[in-house]
């Protein structure tokens, strides 16, 4: 394992679904847990939802391959779109659990998490960033990252990640 034993990782669930879907993949959630763990020296993975009944399933699934789901109201917009938006609550849970890691890696390509990816860096807490891929990662994010930046599109070869059937 490299990277560390206690090391957390912080996923924005929808981030990282409009991400895969919009290159036409699905990912093996088991072995992408596996990979963090000897890849990042992940030891728990935080998964950041907005709660939509109807997924109870997948939400069990995930909770089998080893992550802990943590979960915020939704609301919808007005067009009826479910609107879940988890950054405010996936910084919150970083900062309060803070002391409880060695190392953290976030998985999200969004620039909102610039500030708290800065933050690491300073503490000397961060591991990796995880984007879906290069062209879709927000600069911000690229720029806070620096060389702590990966891409799962750089992970295909490893048999995380399949083309859907779907059209994107």
């Amino acid at each position: 394992m490299r990277g560390g034993r206690n090391n957390y990782a912080f996923i924005d669930e929808q981030n990282l679904y409009l991400g895969l879907k919009s290159l036409g993949w699905d990912m093996d959630y088991s072995r992408f847990r596996v990979h963090l763990a000897e890849t990042y020296g992940v030891s728990r993975a935080f998964v950041f939802f907005g709660y939509v009944a109807t997924n109870e399933g997948m939400y069990k699934r995930l909770r089998t391959c080893g992550y802990e789901l943590i979960f915020k109201e939704v609301s919808r917009d007005h067009t009826g779109t479910v609107k879940g938006n988890v950054d405010v609550l996936l910084t919150l849970h970083a900062l309060l659990r803070f002391r409880e890691y060695e190392k953290a890696v976030l998985i999200s390509s969004d620039g909102d998490f610039a500030p708290l990816v800065q933050y690491w860096v300073v503490q000397k807490k961060l591991r990796a960033v995880i984007a879906v891929q290069r062209r879709r990662c927000s600069y911000l994010l690229r720029k806070a990252a620096g060389g702590y930046l990966d891409y799962l599109e750089s992970l295909d070869d490893e048999g995380l990640l399949e083309k859907t059937k779907r059209r994107p």
